[in-house]
């Protein structure tokens, strides 16, 4: 697959794992209900934040940490139903 793709690929698995739960971190979170799934993703983005401010400041894991970040970010637009290609739309926006 080539390396581009890969983003695509994570978020067809955290679609399917929203409609289709299995026994997984993803699945569980998404499937709390009255606002608590969202909560927990929000709160789980806050706390990659904060490991992305610490680990630039110390130089270390920033790539690690930024992933950890960008899955969280994307667990919670598949969440929120926004497709994929309205980020990549948004991003083409602001190129121009």
């Amino acid at each position: 697959m080539p390396k581009d793709e890969v983003i695509r690929a994570v978020y067809e698995v955290l679609e399917s794992r929203r409609d289709n739960p299995i026994d997984s971190y993803t699945s569980k979170i998404m499937q709390d209900g009255d606002k608590k799934a969202e909560d927990k993703i929000l709160e789980k983005i806050a706390e990659e934040v904060g490991e992305v401010l610490i680990a630039s400041k110390n130089d270390e894991n920033l790539v690690y940490e930024s992933v950890d970040l960008i899955f969280h970010t994307l667990l919670l637009l598949v969440y929120k139903g926004i497709p994929l290609d309205d980020i990549f739309d948004e991003f083409e926006s602001r190129r121009k």
